[in-house]
């Protein structure tokens, strides 16, 4: 798929990201290696919480979601960087067998000022559930080429 410049994108436009289908295991190992906090680690000790049962980090959630931002439809020209997050949500959390995707919306599109080769995209990028639940919701702005000439 083509790469698109800032010129490509409008406000309105929404991309989607293909599935990916979350598996226990790999939630107890990234705990382990990045988050190791009881309800990310077994579900016995999750039940107690607000969780009641063995989820996900939420910054697990975020690499899932920037994986399949990357093998979406989304192809900002030298890739998805942020420039700056207004906002990080994670309403509801991510189980063992949850399969999750990703719809990125096209809030604003703003031509630099003092960089006239760039400009930034704001976007709303949801992170969704196999029941269409959002489990993660981030609002970037994102540095993206303009397009020469």
């Amino acid at each position: 798929m083509q790469r698109m410049d800032l010129e490509d994108f409008a406000p309105g436009q929404v991309f989607r990201s293909p599935t990916y289908a979350v598996t226990e295991a790999e939630i107890l190992d990234y705990a382990r290696r990045y988050d190791p906090q009881p309800f990310h680690l077994e579900d016995a000790a999750a039940r107690g919480t607000l969780f009641g049962g063995l989820a996900a980090s939420g910054w697990h959630t975020a690499s899932i979601t920037m994986r399949l931002l990357v093998d979406s439809e989304f192809r900002p020209a030298w890739g998805v960087i942020g420039g700056r997050m207004e906002r990080l949500e994670w309403p509801r959390p991510v189980r063992p067998g949850d399969v999750l995707r990703v719809e990125t919306e096209v809030l604003e599109v703003v031509p630099s000022r003092s960089k006239p080769g760039q400009g930034m995209l704001r976007v709303r990028c949801t992170t969704l559930n196999q029941r269409d639940e959002p489990v993660q919701v981030i609002l970037p702005n994102l540095i993206v080429p303009r397009r020469a000439g």
